[in-house]
């Protein structure tokens, strides 16, 4: 059970100063001003990464010229050879000034390579916090019926190994493409440069390199999506073992869970073999060699011919030993940008997947009243059978309004589609006249609090998790009133730090009664119109009901509420019960009218041990279908 004020999902200082995200998914906009395309992967990191524009022209600028100064070093080696060979006078000069000019291309590529590195690994770093912080609002954004479909596990494999895998394609995956790649072309310059007539096999080298590695990033491309994949099987079959270890160890499952553990490790395992055998039928090595002796022969052909000298030689194979440099390192960073551009598709398909709920931000703001009317209501998840049928009945504002029913009936699902979790498949939801897809979603549900039966905790203190629906700083003395009237207080100030004591992740360190408290807590602290209690107190005893429903009491005044429960002594104060079976509304009235002329109420609660059966009734006739009343 956990308690919800429903704050605006887009709300801009929440996340990241002036950050809003659009809902369509088409675009995620960053101080009002930048767009990233969400049309591909490639597209999407592009937009990116040009936001920074000053690091990327540094990143590839720098590479160029550094590149370029480390293309020159072969050339001025073959001068001093020549220099040297030459035997003039002007030999020692020659050499100085070879020198002076190693020296000072030396470092001036030093120089280079720093502030290129530099820049690309800003560039990197700013890469994955800016998609983080896209992935982290868009997720955000999604209704409730994705998130039903989603797997924890997964998510946080997309949000965490996959963001970090795009880190890791700019650098040192981009990076070194960048530059194996002017490293690749910039040489051909030079080369050209000594003799037209050498670039016959660098340039064959080339064109075999291009295919070879064409050939290898076809094969690699589906085995890097299989290992992202099965990674996030990996990732989400951990979270399940995690979060159920106790019902693992209680029913002894312990070696089934790890076998379970153990087939997806492996699987995960023979990814990266198949991986491995891919990149161990890498070809441009070998091209390489075979270029290297081509060129060596091809070379020395011309230098006996008298066409090159023995510097124009040296210069020319150091120039070759350059390209060995993209041949050796692609196998690395190649795949390192497949597995970036596979993490990004990953990431892209959950961003991109369409969410069931418009939030309408043009759409009604205003104080509500707190008046709920429910129109031949009918909903269903997805294809699977109604859960909720013609369902139909108004809620006066001020009004607590009781929802009882069996196991099944759609009690809470009804409830969740006042806040608009849900979008009703027929018939209309209004809130004050209102259509709650004509309102704006943050306006609606910021006036809504929700205690729901699944209780979540958050592992920071109790101050701040009682204050939490509030999204703000709050007076302590307010959030202590608030455990007070939720009988807290005593349970909190026996704790090590009192309203500062951490709580485990979930409030695993609090029994079920402790952790109800708090999310009570957290309800009364809100000023909402309308107020969900979803079977909200199940797990305190009696005495400590008593009391907790006197402040239950006191902020239902003014406000309206729909009370999900069995228990008697809370349905007595209802202005009206709705009784539900499989999904309709079958009657409705006061606790007593029911219990009166309602067989399937009476059952309901004789079930339960709350009430006793009206007089000269037999519980054990009751017809299997209980009598229809009329709908509101």
């Amino acid at each position: 059970m956990w308690v919800r004020r429903h704050p605006p999902l887009q709300t801009p200082g929440r996340l990241c100063p002036e950050r809003t995200v659009s809902l369509l998914n088409s675009e995620f906009t960053v101080d009002g001003a930048h767009r990233f395309d969400r049309r591909g992967p490639v597209r999407w990191v592009w937009s990116h990464m040009r936001r920074q524009p000053f690091y990327l022209l540094g990143f590839v600028g720098g590479s160029a010229v550094m590149v370029a100064l480390n293309s020159m070093i072969p050339t001025l080696t073959g001068r001093a050879f020549d220099a040297v060979l030459g035997g003039d006078g002007d030999a020692a000069r020659a050499l100085m000034m070879v020198s002076v000019a190693l020296l000072l291309v030396v470092a001036g590529r030093g120089i280079l390579d720093l502030g290129a590195r530099l820049s690309g690994e800003v560039l990197a770093k700013r890469l994955e916090r800016d998609a983080r912080d896209e992935l982290y609002v868009s997720l955000l954004g999604k209704s409730q019926t994705f998130h039903n479909r989603q797997r924890v596990g997964d998510l946080m494999a997309r949000a965490a190994n996959d963001i970090r895998q795009l880190s890791n394609m700019v650098t040192p995956g981009l990076d070194l493409i960048v530059d194996s790649g002017l490293q690749g072309l910039i040489p051909l310059i030079f080369i050209a440069t000594i003799d037209p007539r050498l670039l016959l096999v660098p340039v064959l080298f080339v064109v075999a390199f291009v295919l070879a590695l064409w050939h290898y990033m076809r094969q690699l491309s589906p085995v890097s999506t299989t290992m992202r994949e099965q990674f996030g099987d990996l990732n989400a079959g951990l979270n399940e073992a995690v979060r159920g270890i106790e019902v693992i160890k209680v029913t002894a499952q312990e070696a089934q869970e790890r076998q379970r553990f153990e087939r997806n490790a492996r699987r995960y395992r023979d990814s990266f073999v198949r991986n491995g055998l891919i990149q161990a039928r890498y070809l441009p090595t070998l091209i390489l060699a075979v270029a290297m002796a081509g060129a060596l022969w091809h070379a020395l052909t011309l230098y006996g011919a008298g066409d090159l000298s023995l510097g124009d030689v040296i210069a020319f194979m150091g120039l070759m030993g350059l390209l060995g440099f993209p041949t050796f390192i692609s196998i690395f960073a190649y795949s390192l940008v497949q597995i970036g551009l596979v993490s990004a598709r990953r990431i892209l398909r959950i961003m991109n997947s369409e969410s069931e709920l418009d939030h309408n931000p043009a759409g009604r703001e205003a104080r509500v009243r707190g008046e709920i009317v429910f129109e031949n209501v009918t909903f269903g998840y997805g294809d699977a059978e109604p859960v909720l049928r013609d369902v139909t009945f108004t809620a006066r504002p001020g009004e607590t309004v009781a929802v009882v029913g069996e196991t099944g009936a759609g009690k809470s699902t009804l409830t969740k589609l006042v806040p608009r979790i849900y979008n009703v498949n027929s018939g209309r939801v209004l809130v004050d006249g209102v259509d709650v897809q004509d309102w704006n979603l943050d306006s609606l549900r910021s006036q809504i609090s929700t205690i729901e039966q699944d209780i979540v905790l958050f592992s920071r203190s109790v101050a701040e998790n009682i204050a939490f629906s509030l999204g703000q700083q709050v007076d302590r003395d307010a959030v202590v009133q608030a455990a007070r009237d939720a009988q807290a207080e005593e349970f909190i100030s026996e704790l090590d730090d009192g309203y500062e004591t951490v709580i485990g992740e979930r409030g695993v360190t609090l029994s079920g009664g402790q952790r109800q408290r708090l999310a009570i807590a957290r309800a009364l602290l809100t000023d909402p119109a309308i107020l969900i209690l979803d079977d909200s107190t199940s797990a305190i005893d009696s005495a400590t009901e008593d009391l907790i429903q006197q402040a239950i009491k006191r902020i239902l005044a003014g406000r309206t509420t729909l009370l999900i429960t069995h228990r008697l002594a809370q349905i007595r104060w209802a202005d009206k019960v709705l009784l539900l079976r499989r999904g309709e509304l079958v009657d409705f009235g006061t606790h007593d009218e029911l219990l009166q002329r309602s067989s399937l109420y009476r059952r309901i609660f004789a079930h339960y041990d709350e009430v006793d059966v009206a007089p000269g009734s037999q519980v054990a006739s009751v017809p299997e279908e209980p009598e229809e009343g009329a709908v509101v």
